[in-house]
């Protein structure tokens, strides 16, 4: 009894009595993570370079990453084309630097879609349970039964391929683990004594909802939507390297890889550059999703 005394009272910092917060107390073990610290810093490069790329081309930084100079096509490297360039004449550099911004705008547009669609469905289906929950889960598996790939080679096959088709065939496929996900999540909290407090209280159901369920779910939603990231980036780039994906001659890492492939052995960096920009941008969102999930996750507390 005197040593669990001892223990919880070395446990207080008395210097600090204020109570950290959840996301301030998962934000510092977060840092703690050098692999997941390292995926985020990477992003954040990416994201520079995204927002920076037009600004260094219109300053002639980098080239015109649809400027064509056949004469020079599958030039080395040099001052002037630091990667050289495609069979196109294309600056190699010039066109992964874009590429990155057409995946992050996939990456993060597409999470917006599931959570919209598959957040909605898993809050109610969760909250109102009984039939409404039977219907809506019988749906979802229904839903979950589509080869992904094989439903998104059907969708832009229908409409011609554009960066909005892309975004609306990925987008709606990739829900369906989220909406299990909040569904899971809204039936442990449901019963919970804050929420029965809300609905004593006189709270509706979209209240309750909004106000007391939502919150308490973002650590996981967020977890899931990282991890998403990555998915979303890898089917585009499939989809582009297929030849139904964003047309070209807008950069894209699937379509620099599909070119890179006619000259693979004799000019192999024309497929690795692109591969390897891919590669490294899923590897850092998978890393950055493993940090949430242990600095979220309470058990993971030391």
């Amino acid at each position: 009894m005197a040593a669990a005394a001892a223990v919880s009272l070395e446990q207080i910092d008395w210097e600090n009595p204020e109570q950290i917060g959840l996301w301030q107390d998962a934000w510092q073990r977060f840092r703690r993570n050098p692999i997941a610290v390292g995926g985020l810093i990477f992003v954040c490069l990416l994201v520079l370079d995204a927002l920076l790329a037009p600004l260094l081309v219109a300053v002639h930084v980098i080239a015109d990453p649809l400027k064509q100079d056949v004469a020079n096509s599958y030039a080395g490297f040099s001052l002037q084309h630091p990667l050289g360039t495609d069979y196109l004449g294309r600056d190699l550099m010039s066109r992964v630097m874009f590429g990155a911004r057409i995946s992050l705008t996939i990456g993060l547009t597409v999470q917006v879609i599931y959570l919209l669609i598959g957040g909605t469905i898993g809050l109610v289906s969760g909250y109102l349970g009984g039939r409404v929950d039977n219907l809506l889960m019988r749906f979802v598996d229904i839903w979950y039964a589509f080869p992904d790939l094989l439903f998104l080679l059907v969708v832009v096959s229908i409409f011609q391929p554009s960066l909005f088709v892309i975004f609306g065939a990925i987008g709606i496929i990739g829900w369906v683990d989220l909406a299990r996900l909040i569904r899971g999540q809204v039936l442990s909290l449901k019963e919970k004594e804050f929420v029965e407090g809300a609905r004593a209280a006189g709270s509706g159901p979209s209240k309750i909802i909004l106000r007391h369920l939502l919150p308490n779910t973002l650590g996981p939603i967020i977890v899931s939507l990282t991890f998403g990231i990555p998915r979303a980036i890898f089917l585009e780039a499939t989809l582009s390297y297929l030849g139904v994906g964003i047309p070209p001659p807008t950069p894209s890492w699937g379509i620099m890889i599909s070119d890179g492939n006619q000259a693979i052995f004799a000019y192999p960096h024309q497929v690795l550059v692109p591969a390897l920009a891919l590669a490294i941008t899923m590897l850092s969102f998978s890393f950055i999703g493993d940090g949430l999930r242990d600095a979220i996750d309470p058990r993971m507390r030391r």
